[in-house]
């Protein structure tokens, strides 16, 4: 199973969830099983490593997203990935702009799979901390019911 996290630049959000998500994989031993990468939208920080604050946030409850490295979408993102879960709802407009019919059935909010009253992991880009701190607490959330349903899933398959 392959899932992509999107956001606008990939700098901030999207390499949250990725290393995030991709944490929860490895301790629960699926990271052989499920690929998570993550892309922006726009090509802004292609090729830069993710903001500072963003890694340090994410290093602080053990995460380590410092190697990553910002990239946009692609057209073979759509064919290639089971999953591409957008940040927001600008990001989901986008992502269903470009990609084929064919493929529309993949992509979701992240937050779709928290049982959170928000359905947007906001930016923090101009934010202080606490934004850094709310982005890692919603992507928390929303691996773990991420986490079930790709344990689903992976039942089903195998």
């Amino acid at each position: 199973m392959r899932i992509l996290m999107v956001c606008t630049g990939n700098i901030c959000r999207s390499p949250a969830a990725e290393g995030v998500f991709r944490e929860f994989l490895e301790r629960n031993f699926l990271e052989k099983s499920v690929q998570v990468d993550s892309a922006g939208t726009h090509d802004y920080h292609v090729g830069e490593r993710p903001d500072p604050r963003a890694v340090e946030h994410a290093r602080r409850r053990g995460y380590d997203i410092s190697g990553l490295r910002a990239r946009q979408i692609g057209m073979r993102d759509f064919e290639k990935f089971d999953l591409l879960l957008a940040m927001d709802c600008g990001h989901l407009e986008i992502l269903e702009h470009l990609s084929p019919p064919q493929h529309r059935h993949k992509l979701k909010l992240l937050l779709d799979f928290a049982e959170l009253p928000e359905k947007e992991v906001p930016d923090p880009y101009y934010g202080g901390p606490e934004g850094f701190e709310r982005v890692l607490d919603l992507v928390e959330a929303a691996s773990r019911g991420l986490l079930d349903q790709v344990r689903g899933h992976l039942r089903v398959s195998t």
